[in-house]
């Protein structure tokens, strides 16, 4: 967990509990760059991997994975374009 201005910030792996791998990371990242949803980055050194992740706010990752086991798209704000609901 990283704080930062006063906002906690998750990796996937402390979200889950488990490595989330690099398909289900990029999924994660692009909703977040569409949705403009502010992440960090951490430096980990755990299981054999050293680099750095992405974090994200729970309510951010709990809202994605609400979708995600619901089979309802990740859509918090359509593309320019698309029809809005009003």
């Amino acid at each position: 967990m990283k704080i930062e201005n006063e906002v906690e910030y998750h990796s996937l792996y402390e979200y889950l509990g488990y490595a989330a791998g690099p398909r289900l990371g990029d999924e994660v990242n692009k909703a977040a760059i569409k949705s403009k949803q502010k992440y960090v980055t951490q430096y980990i050194e755990q299981g054999g991997y050293k680099g750095n992740v992405f974090c994200y706010t729970k309510d951010f990752l709990d809202e994605y994975f609400y979708t995600i086991e619901n089979k309802e798209p990740f859509n918090k704000y359509p593309e320019p374009g698309e029809d809005l609901p009003f």
